[in-house]
């Protein structure tokens, strides 16, 4: 059986850009950058992340708007090789009357079925909704506090989710 797939989310769980913009939280290290925007973005990581990620059971997958800019931006510095990601293409940021977030489906489809995670700040009932009508394996829809970033209890977590995958 493959490992399940972890889809990871940049803005919140790896950079908490919720965290007082005054004070950098402790560990992590600060980068600046130029992604289509007319001044740098200040985004916060911690090195120590990717490790932690890759020791985890599933394979890694973006899922943030960052897209294949991850990879340049955001892997390095938390130690990651280059992963995957789902492309959104026109569901980028597009407004759903049900209330599912614009990442949910795509997801969903690119998971094709199989076991899955999801990090990230922005889910809601109606995403959890979305997927148990329309996935069929076991997924985990995990909340990460924007302000804090993934901690040692989210790892955790992520841990027994797979581990009971294979009970």
């Amino acid at each position: 059986m493959s490992r399940p797939l972890l889809y990871l989310d940049v803005d919140g769980p790896l950079n908490p850009y919720a965290a007082k913009p005054s004070k950098r939280p402790a560990g992590y290290t600060t980068i600046r950058a130029s992604v289509g925007r007319e001044r740098p973005l200040r985004v916060w990581l911690h090195p120590g992340h990717g490790p932690a990620l890759l020791r985890l059971p599933y394979e890694l997958c973006w899922a943030t708007t960052w897209m294949a800019q991850a990879n340049r931006w955001i892997a390095p510095v938390v130690g990651l090789p280059e992963l995957p990601y789902v492309d959104f293409g026109a569901a980028l940021f597009a407004h759903r009357a049900d209330g599912v977030h614009w990442k949910t489906e795509a997801i969903v489809a690119h998971a094709a079925g199989r076991p899955f995670a999801w990090v990230d700040d922005e889910q809601s009932p109606a995403d959890s909704a979305y997927v148990t009508a329309h996935h069929p394996a076991p997924a985990l829809l995990h909340h990460v506090n924007p302000r804090l970033g993934l901690r040692e209890e989210d790892f955790t977590t992520l841990t027994d989710f797979a581990t009971a995958l294979t009970a």
